[in-house]
């Protein structure tokens, strides 16, 4: 007789290529700790409004409790919290695939991005000591300020008593720079242009080198032919030389570094797909997909691309490194955005006009740096592992 208690047993279900790389690289200890700090520095960007700001959160004069920081909210701040909510909502929808969530997410992009340019109007002329001179003259009964009650640009006019730069105390826990500006609240806001630098930038040339690379591979003959003498003219341009002639003549415009950064830094990205694709195109799944009649697009980039892309994480994740280490150089050396915080702009202040050196300028913003570059460089070196299997035979030897 069959005992009734007798549990089914459920076959287990294999994971995908990807999967396996992916449980694998955040079963590494180092990309644990990267992603931990990758993680950190994109709240900040986000939330950096909320926790940096000199306008109140919420104020109380008279019968009237007002929020000044939601009226000086920038269209940036808009956006990035706007998609954040969207993001968090596709994350906690069950039983959807990735794909789904990733193309649902792109259209609240394209919609969310327009609507906020269009609507978002903070004022021109911001007074930072408005509310500071309020509450000294007891005209607010209360005032929830942020963690953080000082914007990236207030210079701290109303207070003239201080001379600036201030190493770190009480009031300004990582000081202020020569201008008064307080520096953890111009390290939370400088993240923004880090990130944003590194993703954008090699988002553009992910999307370049992929395109590129896959129709090389998989072509060959002339198209492989074409595609390498486009691959030997784009490694011949230096990137960081470029930047420099583009800020020496023309308005600095991030969005325009970005583009530059990801114009020049396919190339790699680009040879590491095509021998992918050069390998996986005498593959029976792929020859299978071209009997049965396929569209091209369907074979390229459902069916080749994700047994291919591993490689080019491994790449991308030192590709955005390299871009924020760009950035931060352009800053250094005095060419980055203008009245922008930057981490490498901030790490120029660290030498004073007089010679003298402020070791508080100079550590933070350095650490920030080092930080995240090295954060990026672990995620790499974890992916490499994962996706190499000698490597990780050699490991447990």
């Amino acid at each position: 007789m069959s005992s009734p208690h007798v549990a089914s047993i459920e076959p287990a279900v294999p994971r995908t290529y990807v999967g396996r790389v992916v449980a694998d690289t955040i079963a590494n200890h180092g990309a644990k700790i990267g992603i931990a700090w990758i993680a950190l520095v994109a709240c900040l960007c986000v939330f950096a409004p909320l926790l940096a700001s000199s306008h109140p959160l919420l104020i109380k004069s008279g019968d009237r409790i007002t929020s000044p920081m939601l009226g000086h909210l920038t269209q940036p701040d808009v956006i990035l919290l706007v998609l954040t909510a969207v993001a968090g909502v596709l994350l906690c929808v069950k039983r959807m695939r990735p794909s789904r969530r990733f193309g649902l997410f792109l259209v609240a992009t394209a919609i969310a991005i327009p609507l906020c340019l269009w609507l978002v109007r903070p004022p021109q002329a911001v007074v930072y000591e408005k509310y500071r001179q309020m509450e000294a003259a007891g005209n607010l009964e209360w005032a929830i300020r942020a963690p953080i009650p000082f914007s990236p640009t207030d210079r701290l006019r109303d207070m003239p008593n201080l001379d600036h730069p201030v190493p770190p105390d009480a009031g300004h826990l990582l000081g202020t720079e020569r201008n008064g500006a307080d520096i953890l609240s111009r390290m939370i806001h400088a993240s923004r242009i880090a990130m944003s630098v590194g993703f954008i930038s090699t988002g553009i040339a992910l999307i370049i080198g992929i395109t590129i690379g896959g129709l090389m591979g998989y072509f060959s003959g002339t198209v492989d032919i074409l595609g390498m003498r486009l691959v030997e003219i784009f490694s011949a341009i230096p990137t960081l030389f470029l930047l420099l002639a583009f800020v020496a003549f023309f308005p600095r415009n991030l969005y325009i570094m970005m583009a530059i950064i990801g114009l020049t830094s396919w190339v790699g990205y680009a040879t590491f797909v095509r021998a992918e694709f050069l390998r996986l195109r005498h593959q029976d799944f792929v020859q299978a997909a071209v009997a049965g009649g396929l569209p091209l697009r369907s074979i390229l980039f459902k069916h080749m691309l994700p047994n291919g892309v591993a490689p080019v994480l491994v790449s991308a994740s030192f590709g955005i490194a390299g871009a924020i280490l760009a950035e931060a150089t352009l800053s250094f050396l005095g060419l980055g955005l203008v009245d922008k915080p930057s981490w490498g702009q901030l790490l120029s202040e660290a030498v004073g006009a007089g010679g003298g050196f402020y070791w508080w300028i100079a550590l933070f913003p350095g650490a920030a740096i080092f930080c995240t570059v090295f954060a990026y460089n672990l995620i790499g070196e974890a992916l490499r592992d994962a996706i190499d299997p000698h490597l990780k035979k050699a490991a447990q030897l």
